[in-house]
């Protein structure tokens, strides 16, 4: 059964999704205000928000100032639900956990905590230090998978992998070497949607050299990552990728280039597409899935089945 304050928090997660384009390099973050939960009325949303764009208001701070003038008594006995840990510091807007005590409000929950350095639960703690009832870890999963690629790149100081390629339904990525048609145009569609929501892509050198992949967003709306084609003599530099704030990365070359990730175990994130109707006689195998590839999803688009991978969580 659903609890309300999943229901809330379901809202939050669709309200952040919003801010998938502009608010990077941050975190998609949504905030929803209810009020009536303490004194046992009906409970009735009178604010909500998102990050929309870097350098601009907070989840938060949006949520507040979408609050009507007649509903701002409500706030003393009104409940904040934030998808993300509100921060705790100066950045390039004031902290969002003192705004929250400054307005009063009873009690707050939150999806999960923040990894940035600079907040990590200091957020939580100033809002439990100011008397404010804090409940943290409703729906967490989903919001911690809503911002794995923002927690990925501060965690482990690189982009969020995205290995991907498509297969004939007897596992092969070519007709005996030679380029070959997998995809749909719908599966393509959805593979260019992916590429407008990602940082970079990256293939190596034979396979630009072979099939000259444009690896931009011509068959959907949004920017196009940036391009990088690698080899020997032109490693993948995760270190410098960082450094320019590059969050995910999607890798599309052929299989010596996917299995240099493979064996690093340099991957978060697998996508296979699979024409379940096209065999060839011969060519290059598919890359072998690791031991620790569980799927997420899998799903058929026009007789294609695309299924994607993470990795299996230890313990």
């Amino acid at each position: 059964m659903t609890t309300d304050d999943e229901r809330y928090m379901r809202r939050c997660l669709q309200l952040a999704r919003n801010g998938r384009q502009n608010a990077k390099p941050n975190p998609m973050v949504g905030a929803v205000i209810v009020a009536n939960t303490a004194s046992g009325g009906e409970p009735r949303i009178i604010g909500e928000g998102y990050h929309v764009r870097c350098g601009e208001g907070h989840a938060e701070v949006n949520a507040f100032a979408s609050v009507s003038p007649a509903d701002e008594e409500l706030l003393s006995e009104a409940t904040i639900y934030v998808s993300l840990e509100p921060c705790a510091h100066y950045g390039k807007t004031p902290p969002c956990a003192d705004l929250i005590v400054k307005k009063g409000v009873l009690r707050a929950v939150v999806g999960c905590i923040d990894e940035f350095a600079q907040v990590q639960g200091r957020g939580i703690q100033k809002l439990r230090d100011a008397g404010i009832d804090v409940s943290v870890g409703v729906l967490e999963a989903e919001c911690r998978a809503l911002n794995r690629r923002f927690f990925t790149f501060h965690r482990l100081h690189r982009p969020y992998i995205i290995l991907k390629w498509a297969q004939t339904a007897n596992g092969f990525i070519d007709d005996n070497g030679r380029a070959l048609a997998i995809s749909t145009p719908f599966t393509q569609m959805l593979a260019h949607k992916l590429r407008s929501e990602e940082d970079a892509i990256l293939v190596g050198r034979v396979t630009d050299e072979r099939e000259h992949p444009q690896l931009n967003v011509r068959h959907w709306s949004g920017p196009d990552p940036k391009r990088l084609v690698v080899d020997r003599t032109h490693p993948l530099n995760l270190d410098s990728l960082h450094a320019h704030n590059v969050q995910s990365l999607i890798v599309e070359g052929g299989r010596k280039t996917l299995e240099s990730f493979l064996i690093q175990g340099l991957w978060d994130e697998i996508r296979v597409e699979t024409n379940t109707l096209l065999t060839v006689a011969g060519g290059t195998r598919a890359p072998q899935l690791p031991a620790n590839a569980i799927v997420g999803s899998s799903r058929q688009y026009d007789g294609n089945q695309i299924t994607t991978f993470f990795p299996a969580v230890e313990g």
